[in-house]
């Protein structure tokens, strides 16, 4: 059992518990569809079931800015109904609730709360039925979630120490005697923590815990950092437990993390009344309780199926017209809007990046059109190998600097792209990235060749700026652009593989790029899980 938990861009989680089950959402910024759903029955094992936010009339993007849109989704159930509520903050948008009596869906059309000010919502009922909901800053107001209206003007109530950066990611709770206020502070970077208070009512006012925060790694070496946007949650046996992002830095000085903020999990124990923060360790511990390990996830999608996985995600939107597995069976087929990647509108699925070392292949048909592969983390931030016609070309977008930085005639027909992310080449130094790029074109006999190998560190959050981690993926430039297929391999984060043209030469040579040759053994398709069973509510 490893931490994270939830590995890759997945940010701001909130979690709640039905019964024996565990339901946790998280941030998903400019990318649909938004607020990625989990299930686990242990806290450590977690499937994606699907996500919130999945319709046009539910989530508009269209103004959404690299790092904006979606921010912060608070999950909670109250009286049978599961409960969402989010920022959208694009032009026109704001607080919204959706809500389900399954969490795999479908989720309602959203409430708005044009009352509710700020970003980081969260829900909470007191003993007498009221909902109060409190946000970022740290300010309060009375809700009724079912319609949005809110009573009276917010008032604000305790924001972490004296002076402390954004008072944010507010979650109330009343445990034993006490309403509980946790909220993050220091900001999202290396200064990240969290902080407590607790009160007699849901208003306050509230006494600060007198070994705030309870949780930060500012001003250490330890890998993970940046902890913070903390959720508290009973464990099956009673005990408590906190889920909360963080990010595991690599390379030198001041260390590039990569794969964006990641959900962790930490164990609370309480003394005086008073939550203490367990160590947050890369291994857990062995739980008290049985695990329910999750299926494993498939490497390759051959899109056989009518709709896309949950766990592929587009830019701003997804029309069928752009995107779409019903247009040639089998095939995953992007029609091109936007010129580039550099452009906001351009036609991109991928899926985040969750290993620190992988590789991802792809079946291009772009016969039709120009487009590929690409490692995206912002517009102005990515690297591709595209190919147009019989040219393929490996691209590098650095903030103002775009690059061709290689290209390779190819023969006409299909091609496999590949990109390998590994760990860099040895001596190891204050200025080493924390990975490198490669990027390349595989020959229907299994050799490799190699095209580019790229800094990954430009490709980091230390360096681009925003919230987001790197999602792999597909794109078309021009025209129509159809992919066969799409492999996600992860290796070993801690074992540097041979390089691309190196360990071309190992692996089992593809049978062909005709459809004929593909894999057909059936794969195990897993089901959501059943309706919850309401026992309580954390």
């Amino acid at each position: 059992m490893t931490n994270p938990v939830i590995p890759g861009f997945h940010p701001d989680p909130s979690i709640c518990r039905v019964g024996d089950d565990y339901y946790l959402a998280c941030s998903s910024f400019e990318y649909f569809p938004g607020v990625p759903l989990f299930h686990s029955r242990d806290l450590v094992h977690w499937t994606q079931i699907g996500n919130a936010l999945d319709r046009p009339e539910q989530l508009r993007l269209s103004d959404a800015w690299s790092s904006g849109g979606i921010y912060a989704p608070t999950l909670r159930h109250h009286d049978g109904r599961f409960w969402l509520i989010v920022t959208n903050c694009t032009e026109g948008g704001g607080n919204l609730i959706v809500t389900a009596t399954d969490p795999t869906g479908p989720w309602s059309d959203p409430v708005w709360a044009p009352g509710v000010p700020g970003i980081d919502p969260d829900l909470v009922w007191d003993e007498d039925g009221t909902c109060w909901c409190t946000v970022a800053g740290v300010s309060q107001v009375r809700l009724d979630p079912s319609t949005g209206q809110t009573y009276g003007t917010p008032h604000r109530l305790w924001s972490g120490g004296p002076g402390a950066k954004a008072p944010e990611a507010p979650h109330l709770y009343r445990i034993g005697d006490y309403w509980y206020l946790l909220i993050a502070e220091g900001g999202t970077e290396r200064g990240h923590g969290v902080s407590i208070a607790r009160g007699r009512t849901p208003a306050g006012p509230f006494e600060p815990c007198p070994a705030n925060p309870i949780l930060t790694h500012r001003g250490t070496d330890h890998p993970v950092q940046n902890t913070g946007h903390a959720d508290l949650v009973q464990g099956p046996d009673g005990s408590w437990w906190m889920v909360f992002l963080g990010v595991r830095p690599g390379g030198g000085t001041p260390g590039w993390h990569v794969l964006g903020r990641e959900t962790f999990l930490a164990p609370v124990t309480w003394v005086d009344d008073w939550p203490v923060v367990g160590e947050v360790a890369l291994d857990l511990p062995e739980l008290p309780w049985p695990l329910s390990p999750s299926p494993v996830e498939e490497h390759r999608d051959d899109f056989e199926l009518a709709e896309l996985r949950p766990s592929w995600i587009s830019l701003r939107d997804r029309p069928a017209e752009h995107c779409t597995t019903k247009e040639r069976p089998g095939w995953l087929t992007l029609r091109a809007r936007g010129g580039s990647l550099d452009e906001p509108d351009v036609v991109f699925t991928g899926r985040r990046q969750q290993h620190r070392s992988c590789r991802a292949r792809t079946l291009v048909d772009a016969t039709e059109g120009g487009g590929g592969l690409a490692v995206r983390l912002d517009e102005r931030h990515h690297y591709e190998i595209e190919v147009s016609g019989t040219r393929v070309r490996v691209v590098a977008r650095i903030g103002s600097l775009r690059t061709v930085v290689a290209a390779q005639s190819v023969p006409a027909g299909p091609v496999v792209l590949a990109v390998t992310i590994a760990e860099p080449p040895s001596p190891h130094g204050p200025c080493t990235g924390p990975d490198v790029v490669s990027l390349g074109v595989e020959q229907p006999d299994g050799t490799f060749t190699e095209l580019a190998t790229l800094d990954g560190r430009y490709l980091s959050t230390e360096v681009a700026g925003g919230f987001t981690g790197r999602v792999i993926g597909m794109y078309a430039a021009a025209g129509i652009v159809h992919f066969d297929w799409f492999d996600y391999e992860p290796l070993d984060d801690r074992t540097r593989p041979l390089p691309l043209h190196l360990s071309a030469s190992l692996r089992l040579p593809l049978l062909t790029m005709s459809r004929r040759w593909r894999l057909t053994a059936a794969r195990p398709r897993t089901g959501s899980p059943a309706p919850p069973t309401e026992r309580h509510d954390t």
